[in-house]
């Protein structure tokens, strides 16, 4: 039984309430995209962590009530189907603490599509940054190359001025980004697969 994958196996190994094992491994894979699904509606940092908890223990105990049904919708619709309800909440209770310039927060929280969005937004930043952790950590890439690839893409650093901070040749940035994006793809393309009955 693959338990690593979000799939029948992982999500029937959760109904073991002393399987902590798997309950972990779900956590960790939810809980930063539940953050910053949160954080993206305008939540604060504490408020975010809040919510990403109370949503993960309302999961469990409606999933062990036998209240998911696969056949009505993914998980990740489900998850953002409780985060939703938890955030409408906290706002109720936070009386206009949450409201956005020119709209207002309810309103953002009925629109499903943007919701999606937001939440694939965040699963797709949660398996980069757990493919470069795997990268860094993993791999025999030369860290100085790993460095050209981060300043080029994800702080926006101009080709030639990551070239001059890191004393190497235009053609060289090109090159290490070439080489860590052939094998970030890899790394993810198989971390996504993790996800693949949440897809």
């Amino acid at each position: 039984m693959d338990i690593n994958r979000t799939t029948t196996a992982m999500l029937d190994a959760l109904h073991d309430a002393g399987n902590a094992d798997v309950w972990e491994q779900f956590d960790r894979r939810y809980r930063p995209i539940l953050i910053g699904f949160a954080r993206n509606l305008g939540l604060t940092d504490q408020d975010a962590a809040d919510i990403a908890q109370e949503t993960l223990a309302r999961f469990l105990s409606e999933y062990r009530d036998g209240r998911y049904d696969r056949e009505k919708g993914r998980l990740g619709a489900w998850l953002v189907g409780i985060a939703r309800y938890r955030i409408l909440d906290l706002r109720r209770r936070s009386a206009g603490k949450y409201q956005l310039a020119g709209e207002s927060a309810i309103m953002d929280l009925d629109d499903e599509k943007n919701l999606s969005r937001v939440w694939e937004d965040e699963r797709r930043h949660a398996v980069l940054r757990i493919a470069m952790e795997e990268l860094q950590e993993n791999s025999r890439t030369d860290p100085k190359t790993i460095k050209v690839f981060e300043m080029l893409m994800v702080h926006s650093v101009p080709p030639q001025v990551v070239a001059d901070e890191l004393e190497i040749s235009v053609h060289d940035v090109y090159l290490a980004k070439s080489r860590v994006a052939q094998r970030l793809r890899k790394i993810v393309e198989r971390i996504e697969s993790e996800y693949d009955d949440d897809a």
